[in-house]
């Protein structure tokens, strides 16, 4: 993993980072916006400590672990990676709520256009800002866009104590056979 001085992870503040995606995807991966990691190295969940390559790994998605240099092979397995908003923040509460209201209807655009099984959104705390739903839990939801249903994935950073590699990956498994359906 290339380092990068704060100086640098700074610079890298409001790129944007190119969507992973295809038309007909089985699940289309939604974070909530870029960290700075990941636009510094312009691949996503670049940052060391988020499970998010893992835990695809360890829930069957992959056949092997892939490396966020490898995004691309995503879409032979019929996944792509998406954010709510494409500019890129040391934080998620440094987007406003304009973004997340221009970001859902950008994403819905996007979603009608490819068409993708499931949307799932990465972590519940961003799903419920970005979609102003407060009461939504980890799981499928009853929201689609178009024909794509929409499931509910727990965060996998790293600061997020509350699952572990192992009950993400249960989670993330269940989407898994709910796509293959």
């Amino acid at each position: 993993m290339t380092r990068f001085t704060q100086a640098e992870l700074e610079a890298a503040r409001d790129r944007l980072v190119p969507d992973v995606v295809a038309d007909g995807l089985r699940v289309l991966f939604c974070g909530i916006n870029p960290g700075l990691m990941t636009a510094a190295t312009g691949h996503h969940f670049a940052r060391p400590g988020n499970r998010f390559w893992p835990v695809l790994h360890l829930s069957g998605f992959t056949a092997r672990l892939l490396k966020p240099a490898e995004q691309r092979e995503l879409l032979s397995y019929g996944l792509g990676i998406t954010n709510v908003v494409a500019r890129a923040t040391a934080r998620a509460d440094e987007l406003s709520a304009e973004e997340y209201r221009e970001g859902v209807r950008l994403l819905a655009d996007k979603v009608g256009r490819l068409a993708p099984r499931w949307l799932a959104v990465v972590g519940v705390t961003a799903y419920r800002a970005a979609f102003d739903d407060r009461k939504a839990v980890v799981g499928p939801q009853e929201r689609r866009i178009g024909d794509t249903r929409v499931w509910v994935l727990p965060n996998p950073s790293g600061l997020n104590a509350h699952w572990t590699a192992e009950t993400m990956a249960e989670e993330f498994a269940r989407l898994r056979l709910a796509a293959e359906d």
